[in-house]
C-alpha cells in the first residue's frame, strides 16, 4: 500500500515513509543488567552488545532490531525512568515452544501466561516489560 494514494485525500501520491520497521526500543532502567538478561535469553555474547552513549544497547538480531534504552529523554523526569511495556508490543520466535517456556523459567523470568493455544506465552523482563514468545 505504500506508494500510491488517490489525490482526493489531499495528500501527495507517494509516502516517503517506508513499509519497514528498523528497530524496536525497549525501556530499561539498568542498561548493564538488562543487556546481561537479554543476552542470556537470546543466546548472545555480551561482548558483542556494546552500550552506546551510556544508555543504548542495540542487540544483534535477525530481522528487525531490538535496542535496549534507559530513555533519559523520555522519562519525564521520573526517577524510575520511562514506563515499561504493559502489553507485548512484539514477539520473539521459537521453534521449540515448550523448550523456550522451560528455559525462561530456568532464567527466573516472571511467567505472565502459560502456553496459550499451543502457540505463545508471555513473560516479563527484569524491568516489567511484557514479552511474547511465539512458535514460528
Amino acid at each position: 500500500m505504500n506508494g500510491s494514494r488517490k489525490e482526493a485525500d489531499g495528500l501527495s501520491s507517494a509516502s516517503p515513509i517506508m513499509n519497514k520497521v528498523g528497530s524496536i526500543f525497549v525501556p530499561v532502567r539498568d542498561i548493564e543488567r538488562s543487556r546481561a538478561w537479554y543476552c542470556r535469553m537470546l543466546g548472545l555474547n555480551e561482548e558483542e552488545c556494546s552500550i552506546l552513549n551510556g544508555h543504548l544497547c542495540p542487540l544483534p538480531m535477525e530481522g528487525t532490531g531490538i535496542i535496549l534504552d534507559t530513555m533519559p529523554m523520555w522519562s519525564g523526569g521520573r526517577e524510575e525512568g520511562a514506563p515499561h511495556i504493559e502489553t507485548p508490543a512484539f514477539m520473539l520466535l521459537t521453534q521449540d515452544l515448550q523448550g523456550a517456556y522451560t528455559y525462561m523459567k530456568e532464567l527466573g523470568a516472571e511467567i505472565v501466561t502459560e502456553i496459550e493455544h499451543d502457540h505463545w506465552f508471555v513473560v516479563k523482563d527484569p524491568d516489567g516489560n511484557k514479552l511474547m514468545i511465539c512458535k514460528e
